[in-house]
């Protein structure tokens, strides 16, 4: 526990992250990645050339700050980012690297005047507090990835059994075991991270992506949206990649199955699976387990796309729901055709105010998933009717939260 002189320092330095923490964060980053230039295929380069990062760690400092007497209003994020660094196979050595550039960029950047001794001081001792609640978390969720029949711990080498063109811009990819062993359970909602070989070999990268069936013990199936930015620029060097220049065998890194946002399955209220686009994935894996083990729960799938073309998973998320005694779907598509029309399908955006006197929003859980400006959308509408944050699961792709 931290003394309370030092968490005084810390907490006096919340308002001066939340201004200037950006500036802070870019500097760590240069710093770390020139003189650990190997790191560079632990974070993601597209959110660094982005500054999706920068943001993102500038926030999470400037939190840590203002909560420093308190830790639990941080604990489902504390825990989102320790899922996210086993997934990427952070390990506890990696702290004192990054912890040592991080306490020097302050001192860089706030200058002696401000970053004096005694503040320093107070961030060593403060990051050694943050590092030991994550690292403990991160041991608890690699042990377990280890003890599961077919789990393992860092990068396991898997084959491209197949690759299916599910819409105009997402292939589903079914990955086998390349020592022909089990894998692991995973429950429903949670992803995998994939690593790949990019910029003509000078790169390792690594990308997140959902788990878009439930649990077989054989194989694992994601789902990948082609992002449409350039490679150059960073943005979707993975899924390009994917998409492009792999096939059938091809052999791909994978690390365990990990993410907090999972079907509560010890439950048998009403689900509500509200998706947009490549946010589909997870909510077909939450479809699938319900499916096949709890099938009397009344189920509502929303979706919303753009067009038919880009409307990924569509015809296993109907087959599913018409298997189900309570499954009920709506799909909305910005701009819909006839067919789509005569096949029931909705025109505009998801409204979840009007959608309200169909939905049991007294008792249901509701999973969210999508663009983060959807999701907050959606959030917003269930607030004003009525639903409590405790009802409400949403993941947010990426850096950023909801």
């Amino acid at each position: 526990m931290l003394s309370a002189p030092i968490r005084d320092l810390v907490r006096s330095t919340a308002p001066l992250l939340q201004t200037h923490g950006e500036t802070l964060t870019r500097h760590f980053y240069a710093r770390l990645f020139e003189r650990q230039p190997e790191l560079r295929a632990v974070f993601n380069q597209g959110h660094q050339r982005s500054g999706q990062q920068q943001q993102a760690l500038a926030t999470a400092v400037a939190a840590y700050a203002a909560h420093i007497d308190d830790l639990a209003p941080l604990a489902a994020v504390l825990e989102r980012i320790a899922h996210k660094h086993v997934s990427l196979g952070i390990r506890a050595e990696h702290y004192d690297i990054v912890g040592r550039d991080l306490l020097a960029s302050i001192a860089e950047v706030l200058g002696p005047v401000l970053a004096t001794p005694d503040l320093i001081e107070a961030w060593r001792q403060a990051y050694g507090q943050l590092a030991e609640v994550l690292i403990n978390t991160e041991n608890r969720l690699y042990a377990s990835a280890v003890a599961q029949d077919g789990g393992w711990s860092g990068w396991r080498r898997f084959r491209i059994d197949a690759i299916r063109q599910e819409s105009s811009d997402v292939s589903s990819f079914v990955l086998a075991p390349l020592d022909g062993g089990r894998v692991a359970p995973h429950r429903p909602g949670q992803y995998v991270s994939v690593r790949l070989t990019v910029e003509d070999g000078q790169l390792q990268q690594a990308r997140q992506y959902s788990l878009s069936h439930a649990t077989n013990g054989r194989t694992l199936r994601i789902s990948v949206k082609l992002e449409d930015a350039p490679c150059t620029q960073h943005a979707g060097m993975v899924s390009t990649m994917l998409h492009a220049h792999h096939k059938a065998g091809d052999v791909v890194d994978v690390a365990p199955p990990m993410g907090e946002f999972v079907l509560h399955t010890d439950r048998e209220t009403p689900v509500v699976l509200i998706s947009a686009g490549i946010g589909v994935t997870p909510m077909r894996a939450m479809l699938e387990h319900l499916s096949q083990h709890q099938s009397d729960r009344k189920v509502w799938a929303l979706h919303a796309a753009r067009d038919r073309a880009m409307l990924a998973l569509h015809g296993e998320m109907t087959s599913l729901l018409r298997g189900m005694r309570h499954g009920q779907q709506r799909t909305h598509l910005e701009s819909l055709d006839a067919l789509s029309a005569d096949e029931g399908m909705l025109p505009g955006r998801l409204d979840l105010h009007k959608l309200a006197p169909q939905l049991p929003l007294l008792d249901a859980d509701f999973y969210i998933c999508g663009p983060l400006g959807f999701m907050r959308a959606q959030i917003s509408s269930l607030h004003d009717l009525g639903v409590t944050d405790t009802r409400i699961h949403a993941e947010a792709f990426g850096t950023g939260g909801v």
